[in-house]
């Protein structure tokens, strides 16, 4: 060991020209030299990553937008943010009950229409554009388009081909265990479209029903459309409520949807944000009662005023003791009976025993007993 570092020490000594130790500058020199070849290794990562491109499976994945599946698309990336069928909207959540309530009115029903047996199922309750639900229509199918009156709009209610096969055959007498006969490519015959209105009037006649425990509200059946074009009840920015039933009669059935704008909801909403049926928002009966009875009970300062008159300051400031101030009221003369600033009722001043007292001889003022009850 000594004998390596007297070599070490003399190779130093042997590098360092014009003497035998080595001077400030070289070490000086030395040390930049050791401290920029530390920085280039640790940089030399660094930038290796930075100079990393991504390749265009990459970009598509990150902007959401490439030639494969849309729906699939739509769920991630800068698509996602600005895809307008991603944007939620507030839940209501009586509307769960009043379709829960229209399946099992749906199932009676539609078992006395068909006198088979009939299962109807709630698939699904999801709000989206009104332009992407009419792009998303699987056709052919009918669109009834229906007026709900007391609400003042409009609302769509759409069967599709499956749906009006299996009625057609059901109502006509078809056999079971057979397929419904489907022939594509045609408009619907005047039977197919008989059928399927008396299927819509009956599934608005139970809507009707299950809104009864929340708001009366009567859906009339306006017309009857095959074409998405023609069915067009709202802008097709504008939010709406899309219900999803499946009807199955053994082995034949199909889809109807139903779907109500928000335009058509606002009216309920206060009532379709209700927790049960019946809530009351703000309100609560026991307290209510609680504070009725704190009310009755609760003391109130009252006042006799017998007359009012103007004066300046400056002559109220030199009142003297004994002076004696002119009033405009005579004996006749009615007093007010006052609750604050509040005029009461009025009556006539008298006497009993020691004190002085005031009959009423007009009832207390609607309008008084109003302002006294905001004021409490």
């Amino acid at each position: 060991m000594a004998k390596s570092a007297k070599k070490s020490d003399e190779d130093w000594e042997a590098n360092v020209p014009g003497g035998d130790a080595p001077d400030d500058e070289a070490m000086a020199a030395q040390w930049e030299a050791d401290l920029a070849q530390s920085e280039s290794n640790a940089l030399a990562p660094q930038a290796a990553t930075a100079e990393r491109i991504l390749n265009q499976d990459e970009i598509d994945s990150l902007l959401g937008f490439s030639l494969g599946d849309e729906a699939e698309d739509r769920k991630n990336g800068v698509h996602a943010l600005i895809n307008s069928a991603m944007v939620s909207y507030e839940r209501l959540p009586m509307l769960e009950v009043v379709f829960d309530r229209l399946v099992r009115l749906m199932t009676t029903s539609l078992r006395n229409f068909t006198s088979d047996n009939v299962e109807v199922s709630l698939d699904a309750i999801q709000s989206m554009r009104f332009g992407d639900y009419l792009n998303s229509i699987p056709l052919p199918a009918i669109l009834a388009v229906f007026r709900a009156k007391q609400l003042d709009n409009f609302g769509l209610l759409t069967v599709d081909s499956s749906l009006i096969y299996s009625i057609v055959d059901v109502l006509l007498g078809g056999r079971r265990g057979t397929v419904a006969m489907r022939v594509e490519g045609r408009p619907y015959t005047t039977i197919e479209r008989v059928l399927v209105t008396r299927l819509v009037e009956v599934i608005l006649s139970d809507a009707r029903k299950a809104f009864d425990p929340l708001t009366a509200v009567d859906f009339e059946l306006d017309r009857i459309e095959t074409n998405p074009r023609f069915a067009a009840i709202a802008q097709p920015a504008n939010a709406a409520i899309l219900v999803k039933l499946r009807i199955d009669m053994e082995d034949r059935g199909g889809r109807c949807e139903l779907l109500l704008p928000y335009a058509t909801l606002e009216p309920i909403r206060k009532m379709l944000l209700q927790s049960f049926m019946g809530e009351k928002f703000g309100r609560d009966n026991i307290w209510e009662g609680h504070l009725a009875t704190e009310l009755w009970s609760s003391p109130a300062n009252l006042r006799v005023v017998l007359d009012d008159f103007q004066s300046t300051l400056g002559r109220l400031l030199s009142l003297q003791v004994g002076e004696t101030l002119l009033m405009n009221a005579t004996p006749q003369s009615r007093a007010r009976l006052m609750c604050g600033d509040i005029p009461l009722t009025e009556g006539q001043i008298g006497r009993i025993g020691q004190k002085v007292a005031l009959r009423v001889e007009t009832p207390i003022r609607p309008e008084a007993k109003k302002k006294i009850l905001e004021q409490s």
